[in-house]
């Protein structure tokens, strides 16, 4: 017996599919009513991101979500964006770009299979339980005749997940590795217990930080749901606005993208804001997953020493422990995280070209990355501040 066909479809707009049916793929842990794992493939945030113009025209991401269907029943899907730039990735190909147009290519548009923005990993090819392998087979066929046959220059998949890149690793994509730092909930009642797991010296100085921080002259509230205001919004925006001014030149959210994610996000997101005499003048924007805790972005518009610290790091260390979540995954790069708990761990990413050449060049180059990307995670968690077996505590 022949299985059914699948057949893939291309969406301009996540508006095209029901939510329902595309978080049928999403997220299906989350049909019991509790939080998905994954708050970033959810319909509600694509949808907030293309409905706030964050993606779309004149944004270099712009939407072609794959489907892929069976018997017209939607069993996989994926978020998939044509790119005119590589900015908003945090998987840098920049060099692959400029080396391939040096060579008189032209390396834009390609197509990417991520979520905008997100240093996250999570899953890419969303599939209904059950139908894993088959739908990322679909999936994978169906974005690499898209590039194709539309002389795109490459594929990108970005911040998947180790078993997606060992199957896309399987089936001819290439393989990129990473890393970041995430933070560990090994069982801890409270902050103290976590602090017993650290070397004296690195103890003394979170110690040290935190009671420096809270002495900025106000209070450090954490908001979620409907404790947040649609006011807090203006304080979030000023705190993005101040960031994305310094490290990207332009923030890649709108201002409705906040607005947006007061009405559907709110739940997902938990707000850290520093309130002195009446007025919020730090802040951090995290979201939570079912096991997880996502920070992305921190911003300010007053100086305190070591204010940045508490409101990303503690403060979501303090959430995810009073709340039992296994980890605090706080983005990309930052080596001073390390000190504060946070180990290096992998991330992946797959990609394709379409040039033999180049394709060839790339693996090669990418052969010598992984082993210093282990080389680094090595070298980095080494210098971890957990306590040796044998050290005395305080």
């Amino acid at each position: 017996m022949t299985e059914t066909a699948i057949d893939i479809e291309l969406l301009p707009s996540i508006a095209a599919i029901p939510a329902s049916e595309w978080d049928s793929c999403a997220c299906p842990e989350a049909a019991d009513g509790f939080r998905p794992n994954d708050p970033f493939t959810t319909h509600r945030f694509l949808r907030a991101l293309e409905d706030s113009g964050s993606v779309g025209p004149g944004t270099g991401w712009q939407p072609s979500y794959l489907a892929a269907r069976r018997d017209g029943e939607l069993v996989a899907c994926a978020p998939l964006y044509a790119k005119t730039h590589s900015q908003g990735e945090y998987v840098f190909d920049h060099s692959w770009a400029h080396a391939y147009e040096t060579a008189g290519g032209a390396y834009y548009p390609k197509l990417q299979v991520a979520v905008p923005f997100t240093p996250v990993t999570g899953r890419r090819f969303l599939a209904k339980p059950d139908h894993e392998a088959l739908g990322l087979s679909a999936l994978v066929q169906g974005a690499v005749k898209l590039a194709a046959t539309n002389d795109v220059s490459s594929l990108h998949v970005t911040f998947c997940t180790p078993w997606e890149a060992e199957a896309g690793r399987k089936i001819g994509l290439m393989h990129r590795r990473g890393q970041q730092f995430h933070w560990e909930n090994n069982g801890y009642e409270d902050f103290d217990g976590f602090l017993a797991a650290l070397s004296s010296r690195k103890r003394k100085n979170i110690r040290k930080e935190r009671r420096t921080a809270q002495d900025f002259g106000g209070r450090i509230r954490q908001l979620s749901g409907d404790e947040i205001a649609p006011h807090h919004w203006d304080d979030i925006w000023a705190f993005y606005q101040d960031t994305g001014a310094r490290k990207w030149g332009r923030p890649y959210l709108t201002r409705a993208f906040f607005e947006i994610a007061h009405d559907t996000l709110r739940d997902d997101i938990l707000l850290v804001l520093a309130e002195r005499d009446g007025t919020n003048i730090a802040g951090a924007l995290n979201f939570i997953g079912r096991t997880r805790l996502y920070g992305r972005y921190w911003g300010a518009i007053a100086h305190h020493p070591c204010l940045h610290f508490e409101i990303c790091y503690y403060q979501a260390i303090d959430y995810a422990i009073a709340h039992g979540l296994a980890t605090v995954e706080a983005g990309a790069q930052g080596e001073h995280k390390l000190s504060r708990g946070y180990l290096p761990v992998e991330t992946h990413s797959l990609h394709w070209v379409a040039d033999p050449g180049f394709e060839r060049a790339i693996r090669e180059f990418l052969r010598g990355e992984s082993a210093a990307v282990d080389e680094e995670i090595e070298i980095l968690t080494s210098y971890g501040p957990f306590r040796q077996t044998g050290e005395d505590h305080d």
